[in-house]
C-alpha cells in the first residue's frame, strides 16, 4: 500500500489498525446526485448509518492527486461544494490521479479503491448495467465487469430501474457474479421492491452473506458479490407507478436525441420532476438501508479469523 497514492482518513486508519469493520461508500452521490447542501447532509447521514451499525465509513474520492479512503468533515464539505468534478470509472481513474484533478468514484472505481485499501464491503444505491437499446448502442456499464473481477461485496438496491434489467442479470450471470437477494425471492429494481424477475440466489442474514464472501476467497474465485437489498416498503415507489414515468422519460430522451453519458442524468432529472421529488427521497432511503446492511456484513467478515 505504501507505493500507492492512497490517503487513509485518521478514522479509517485507526479502524484498520484495530481490525475493525469498514464500509466503502462512493462519492458520485455527493458530486453528481444532488445539489449543495442536500448532498452534504445526505453523505453525513449515510456515514452516520454505517457508524450506527458498528462499522467505520470510508467515503472514497480523488483529491489532489491522491485516492482518499475516507474523508474528514472538512474534505467532505470541500467535495460537496466542488464544481467540475470528474465522474470516475475504471477507464479514467488513473488519469485523474496522475493529473491531480478532483474526481468522484462510481461503483466500479469505488470497488477498485476499496480493494486496494483492503476493504471488503461497499454500500451504494444501485449499480449500473445494460442500457435499453444496448443491442445497437453497446451501452453497458463498467460496473458489471468490475463485479466480475474485483473481490468486493457490493450492497445495492438492485440495478437502476431505467436500465434493461433482464439483460443486466444475463450479463452478470455470464460474468459469474453471484446475485443475492435479501429477504425476498425477487430481484429488486431500485425505487421498487419488485422487478418482476426472480433473483438467482437468496440469503437473508449478514452472517450468511459474509460466509459466502469468505468462501469465494478460499476458492480463489475472481470478482465480488452483488447483494440486492430491496428498498424499505414504506419508502418505495411501486413498480406499477414508476414504470410509466420511466417510459415517458425515455421517450423524451429519444425525441431530444439525448444519448451516451447524457442519458442517465437526463432520465433521473425528469423522473425527479415527474414524481415531484419522491424519486430522490426513495433514493436516500434505499442508500441508508444499504449502508446499514453493509455495516452488518462488514462486521461479520471482521469477526472471522
Amino acid at each position: 500500500m505504501t507505493n500507492l497514492p492512497l490517503t487513509l482518513s485518521p478514522e479509517v486508519a485507526e479502524a484498520q489498525r484495530r481490525g475493525a469493520p469498514v464500509v466503502a461508500l462512493e462519492s458520485t452521490i455527493i458530486t453528481h446526485g444532488m445539489p449543495y447542501p442536500q448532498n452534504l447532509q445526505t453523505a453525513m447521514e449515510v456515514e452516520a448509518a454505517v457508524r450506527a451499525g458498528g462499522a467505520t465509513p470510508a467515503t472514497i474520492a480523488v483529491m489532489g492527486g491522491r485516492l482518499h479512503i475516507g474523508l474528514t468533515g472538512e474534505e467532505l464539505e470541500t467535495l460537496a461544494r466542488a464544481e467540475g468534478v470528474m465522474k470516475l470509472s475504471r477507464a479514467d481513474l488513473a488519469v485523474c490521479l496522475a493529473q491531480g484533478w478532483t474526481g468522484a468514484t462510481t461503483v466500479a472505481a469505488t470497488m477498485i479503491a476499496a480493494h486496494l485499501a483492503g476493504i471488503a464491503v461497499f454500500a451504494t444505491g444501485g449499480i449500473g448495467g445494460v442500457h435499453r437499446g444496448a443491442e445497437t448502442s453497446f451501452d453497458i456499464s463498467a460496473d458489471l465487469t468490475e463485479l466480475a473481477r474485483t473481490p468486493v461485496t457490493v450492497v445495492a438496491a438492485g440495478a437502476k430501474a431505467i436500465l434493461d434489467i433482464p439483460k443486466t442479470l444475463e450479463v452478470l450471470e455470464t460474468q459469474g457474479v453471484p446475485v443475492i437477494a435479501v429477504g425476498q425471492d425477487e430481484f429488486p429494481a431500485f425505487w421498487s421492491r419488485s422487478s418482476g424477475l426472480a433473483a438467482p440466489l437468496r440469503i437473508d442474514s449478514a452472517a450468511g452473506i459474509a460466509a459466502a464472501h469468505r468462501m469465494r476467497a478460499r476458492l480463489g474465485l475472481a470478482g465480488g458479490q452483488l447483494v440486492a437489498n430491496p428498498i424499505p416498503a414504506e419508502a418505495e415507489i411501486p413498480r406499477a407507478e414508476i414504470m410509466p414515468v420511466i417510459e415517458a422519460a425515455l421517450a423524451e430522451a429519444a425525441a431530444q436525441g439525448i444519448a451516451a453519458k447524457a442519458v442517465t442524468p437526463f432520465l433521473l432529472s425528469r423522473i425527479f420532476e415527474m414524481t415531484e421529488g419522491r424519486s430522490l427521497q426513495a433514493n436516500i432511503a434505499l442508500v441508508l438501508n444499504n449502508a446499514r446492511l453493509g455495516a452488518a456484513i462488514a462486521t461479520e467478515i471482521a469477526r472471522a479469523p
